[in-house]
C-alpha cells in the first residue's frame, strides 16, 4: 500500500530497500519537542486568522498535548512506514481526534515545517552547550586564582621559552572559550528567524499571519524569501563551525594535560575518577578522558565536512540529500557536550605539582629574554646587541653547565663589563614572571585581576 499521508499519486508501496534509504524516523524523532511547539503555534495562527475553526484548533491542539505526554512516557510507537518525526505525529494525531488532524497541515509543508524543527533543535542545543561553556570558564577562572603565583614554563616549539603562571596559562582557554561562546552567539541570533509560512518552497495563497508563528515561538521575525526559507542550512553549518572550532581548543586542552600528566613531565596528576589503568601494565595511570576529548574532536569537525559537501552541490530549493543534515549534526554537538563536561571535570579534579613546575620553569635559560631586557633598559643597549651579548652568556653558562642566575658576576662582566649585580634581580624565574606586568601579561598581580574580573562577568 502506498503512503496514507501522501501517496494519493502512488499505485503502490515503496521497495524495502526504498524504505530503508528514505526512512528518518530513526533518528529525526529528536525533534519530536519542537514539531509538537511548532505545530500548537501554526495550528493558533491558523485559528485567528479565520483558516480554521476555533473546534478544530482546540481538538488538534488537545491532541497534540497527548502525543507529546505518550512521547515523554515512552509509550508512543514510532512507525518506520511513516518516514519521518511529521508523519507520526499527524498519524497518532489523526487516530485521536479524528479527521479534524487532516487540518493541522493547512498553508505549511514538510519543507518548511523540517527547517522550523531544526532551527529550534539547534537554538535549544547552542542554549545548552554555551551554558556548559560557561561553566567550563568559571572552573579555569577558579583555578587561575588559586594558581595565580604557580610557576611553570611557557613554550614554543614545545621548547622551554619563558617562565609563565599555572593561572595565566589556564586563562588562555578562557579567553579560546569565550571567542567560542560568541561564535555560537552570532549563529543563534543569525538562525532566529521563523520559516514557517515558506511552505513547500513558493509561500500559501492562504492569509496566514508569520509574524504571529515566529513571535509565539520565540524568533526575533520570519524569514523574507520562501525559496530561501526551506534550502538554508547555513545555520546548522554555522553552529557546526563554532562547534568544530571549540572542539579544537578542547583537543588543544586535552593535548597539554596528556602531556603534564606524563613521567616526563609530571606537571599535573589526575585521580581515578578521570584516568584509567591498563590490563597488563599495573603501574600506568592513562589519561583516557584527555585522549578521548582529543580523539572525538574528529568526529565534530568530520560533520561540519560531511555537510558542507552535502550541500555544496545543490540548487534551489528542497532536496532529499538535505535529509543527511540531520544525523551528524546531532552526533556533533552531543560529542561537544559530552566533551565540555569531561574538560570541566578534569579542571577540577587536576592536582598541579607547583614545585616541578617551578624547577622546570628555569631549565632551557628560559629567563635569557629576562637578561637581554635588562641589558636594554639599564645599560641602554639596542636590543640586536643585547642579544647578541645573552646570547655569548648562555653559551658560557652552558659550558660550564649551570644556569644564568649561577653565573659568577666577574665571569659576566668579562663579556660585558657594565653588568652589574642588579641583573641578578631579574634571573629568577619567579623575578621573571613578576616582572611581566603588561597589560595581558603573566605577572600573578596581572591574573589575579584577570581572573577575578571573569569571574564576576561569568556570574
Amino acid at each position: 500500500m502506498s503512503n496514507k499521508m501522501w501517496g494519493g499519486r502512488f499505485e503502490t508501496g515503496p521497495d524495502a530497500i526504498m524504505e530503508e534509504i528514505n526512512a528518518s524516523i530513526g533518528f529525526d524523532y529528536r525533534f519530536a519537542a519542537q514539531d509538537i511547539a511548532g505545530s500548537k503555534a501554526h495550528v493558533s495562527m491558523l485559528a485567528k486568522a479565520g483558516i480554521l475553526t476555533n473546534a478544530d484548533a482546540e481538538a488538534i491542539s488537545t491532541g497534540l498535548d497527548q502525543v507529546k505526554a505518550e512521547i515523554e512516557a515512552g509509550t508512543f510507537t514510532f512507525s518506520r512506514e511513516l518516514e519521518d518525526i511529521h508523519m507520526n505525529v499527524e498519524s497518532r494525531l489523526a487516530a485521536l481526534i479524528g479527521p479534524a488532524a487532516g487540518r493541522l497541515h493547512t498553508a505549511r509543508s514538510r519543507n518548511d515545517q523540517v527547517a522550523l524543527d531544526f532551527r529550534l533543535w539547534v537554538r535549544d542545543a547552542i542554549d545548552e552547550i554555551d551554558s556548559q561553556i560557561k561553566g567550563l570558564q568559571k572552573a579555569l577562572a577558579t583555578r587561575a586564582v588559586e594558581f595565580a603565583a604557580a610557576v611553570m614554563p611557557g613554550f614554543t616549539h614545545l621548547q622551554s621559552a619563558q617562565p609563565v603562571t599555572f593561572g595565566h596559562h589556564l586563562l588562555a582557554y578562557v579567553e579560546m572559550l569565550a571567542r567560542d561562546r560568541g561564535r555560537l552567539t552570532d549563529a543563534r541570533r543569525r538562525l532566529n528567524e521563523c520559516p514557517l509560512g515558506a511552505a513547500a518552497l513558493a509561500g500559501t495563497s492562504f492569509p496566514i499571519d508569520r509574524q504571529a508563528t515566529a513571535a509565539s515561538l520565540g524568533f526575533d521575525r520570519p524569514t523574507a524569501n520562501s525559496l530561501d526559507s526551506v534550502a538554508d542550512r547555513d545555520f546548522v553549518i554555522e553552529t557546526l563551525s563554532a562547534a568544530a572550532l571549540c572542539a579544537v581548543h578542547l583537543s588543544r586542552f586535552a593535548e597539554e594535560i596528556v602531556l603534564w600528566t606524563t613521567p616526563q613531565f609530571g606537571f599535573v596528576r589526575l585521580s581515578d575518577k578521570f584516568t584509567t589503568g591498563s590490563s597488563i601494565m599495573p603501574q600506568k595511570r592513562n589519561p583516557d578522558a584527555a585522549e578521548l576529548v582529543r580523539g572525538k574532536t574528529g568526529r565534530v569537525i568530520g560533520a561540519l565536512n560531511a555537510l558542507l559537501m552535502t550541500m555544496k552541490g545543490l540548487p534551489l530549493a528542497y532536496s532529499k540529500d538535505m535529509q543527511e543534515d540531520k544525523e551528524g549534526t546531532f552526533d556533533a554537538l552531543h560529542t561537544l557536550s559530552l566533551c565540555v563536561a569531561a574538560m570541566t571535570g578534569m579542571v577540577g579534579d587536576m592536582t598541579p605539582d607547583t614545585a616541578r613546575m617551578q624547577a622546570a620553569a628555569g631549565a632551557g635559560y628560559a629567563t635569557a629574554t629576562d637578561l637581554a631586557d635588562w641589558l636594554v633598559r639599564t645599560l641602554k643597549m639596542p636590543f640586536r646587541e643585547a642579544h647578541h651579548v645573552t646570547g655569548s652568556l648562555v653559551k658560557l653558562a652552558s659550558t660550564k653547565g649551570v644556569g644564568l642566575e649561577d653565573l659568577p658576576l666577574a665571569e659576566m662582566q668579562a663579556v660585558e663589563p657594565r653588568i652589574t649585580a642588579d641583573v641578578l634581580t631579574v634571573l629568577g624565574v619567579v623575578n621573571s614572571v613578576e616582572s611581566r606586568t603588561s597589560y595581558g601579561g603573566t605577572s600573578p598581580q596581572n591574573v589575579r585581576q584577570q581572573a577575578q574580573a571573569w569571574l564576576g562577568r561569568l556570574g
